[in-house]
């Protein structure tokens, strides 16, 4: 098996007597896409300096592309891009002399450096705007052109701190697609920070949430809701349509597979270890009394995300 293009081993580091990033072990494969999850303050951008080998971490291993973040930096630097919530660039430069500025500090040629910039502004929808200068350029815009500058240095990485902050609805699932669609066709290793769980969980292959300088947990969203929910991993809710003092509670109970039924006027909502929603479906319909919905709750990245603040700390 290929070496984890991340890597990072008992990374710590600490500011005087506070640590900011505590023993925090993850490995990230060729090709995923990592969601780094958890609030403002919690590591992410220290974790994130300490890979590009930005500052030294007190005591642990930082090892990226399978080179130590640490001790050659600028190796590391090579086979990065990075891109942070607030992207510089020259404000008195058009998109595409910004760009041609970037490639030609990376080695490019004049001519291939132009070529190269053209065809990244096509690929994240600034080719309309290569002549205007990037002061006139709106957030969504900065932010694509970020990407096409990450994007021009052929990185193997790309690592995103906090990429759609003040962006609109509209420009973040915009953004995130692009993402997707550029990690999937050039084969691209992504680092996500961010504190937005609808965004990480609309792109992300797995999930890191990232608390206090610990790593809680990290996996993809069904495995850690099964380890999470594991009592009662399937939620069913059923909406009945019924005038009647009927209660079906002792029925839905003798289901095989419910553990627990709470009833509230027309809706019951079911417990199960198992997915049941057809027999309870059958034996709803068999009482005589109308189901007018069956719906079966699937754990998202909020469900996730909360119960580790409820009781996080104590799974860390």
């Amino acid at each position: 098996m290929d070496a984890p293009v991340i890597q990072l081993t008992d990374l710590t580091k600490k500011y005087g007597a506070f640590t900011a990033v505590n023993q925090l072990n993850l490995t990230i494969q060729k090709g995923e896409i990592f969601g780094l999850l958890g609030p403002n303050g919690a590591g992410k951008s220290t974790t994130i300096l300490m890979m590009l080998g930005l500052t030294d971490p007190t005591s642990g291993e930082v090892r990226v592309c399978d080179i130590n973040s640490t001790t050659h930096p600028l190796e590391v630097k090579r086979k990065v891009g990075y891109l942070p919530d607030d992207v510089g660039f020259y404000d008195d430069r058009t998109g595409v002399e910004n760009l041609i500025y970037t490639a030609e500090l990376n080695g490019f040629s004049r001519v291939s450096a132009r070529e190269k910039a053209e065809e990244l502004l096509i690929k994240v929808g600034l080719e309309v705007d290569t002549k205007k200068k990037t002061g006139k350029y709106s957030r969504g815009m900065r932010q694509r052109l970020g990407l096409a500058d990450v994007l021009i240095k052929q990185p193997e990485v790309i690592i995103l701190d906090e990429p759609t902050s003040g962006l609109d609805p509209a420009g973040v699932h915009e953004f995130m697609n692009l993402i997707v669609q550029l990690s999937r066709e050039q084969g691209l290793t992504v680092l996500f920070s961010s504190h937005h769980l609808h965004q990480v969980q609309q792109v992300c292959d797995r999930v890191g949430i990232f608390v206090g300088g610990h790593l809680l947990a990290e996996g993809d969203i069904p495995s850690l809701s099964q380890k999470l929910f594991a009592g009662e991993p399937f939620v069913i809710e059923a909406h009945v349509d019924s005038d009647q003092e009927v209660d079906l509670t002792s029925c839905l109970q003798n289901i095989n597979g419910v553990l627990n039924v709470a009833k509230q006027n027309r809706l019951y909502r079911m417990g199960c270890s198992k997915d049941v929603t057809p027999d309870i479906a059958r034996a709803i319909v068999q009482s005589g009394v109308g189901l007018t919905g069956l719906y079966k709750k699937e754990y998202g990245l909020d469900d996730i995300y909360n119960r580790y603040f409820e009781g996080g700390k104590k799974n860390g």
